[in-house]
């Protein structure tokens, strides 16, 4: 579907709810900032990713994507402990971040907030994966960057009612 005036609005619309989003989890919850970056594609050898489903209003993913030293930074910054190697822990911070910032993305948007639902985090890693999606009406990428490491965060949307 190629991209209309009505869609580049709204993905812009939700790319500034999404940054905002984005900040206030880690700010809140991990004491520190969270600012959008220009593109900065994953250059680990091992990834990681937490889907959250979209079901409602919105049909569609939400997708926190991490190189392994920023996934474990993140455990790290949200349980207050070191932690050296991509663990059940590492997985269980990833998908809550992811769950959290899609929470609050989705709350900042009315007919979102009251008509769209999230499922649990699924957290896939590996070396050499991609995940794949039905064509998407809109699909948006924002890479962010705390610290010194950087993450991407993507919104698929399948479809609207």
């Amino acid at each position: 579907m190629a991209f209309t005036v009505k869609t580049t609005v709204q993905t812009e619309h939700y790319a500034q709810h999404l940054d905002e989003a984005v900040d206030e989890v880690f700010s809140l919850m991990m004491g520190m900032p969270c600012v959008a970056v220009g593109e900065s594609p994953i250059e680990e050898h091992e990834t990681i990713s937490a889907v959250i489903g979209l079901a409602g209003v919105m049909s569609g993913a939400c997708v926190l994507q991490s190189g392994e030293k920023v996934a474990l930074r993140i455990a790290e910054c949200l349980t207050g402990m070191p932690i050296l190697e991509l663990d059940a822990t590492v997985k269980d911070a990833v998908g809550e971040v992811c769950n959290m910032v899609a929470g609050a993305w989705k709350g900042k948007l009315p007919a979102l907030a009251s008509g769209c639902m999230l499922s649990t985090p699924t957290v896939v890693t590996g070396t050499n994966y991609q995940l794949h999606t039905q064509r998407a009406e809109f699909q948006m990428e924002r890479y962010y960057k705390f610290e010194s490491f950087t993450f991407s965060f993507s919104i698929i949307c399948e479809a609207t009612q």
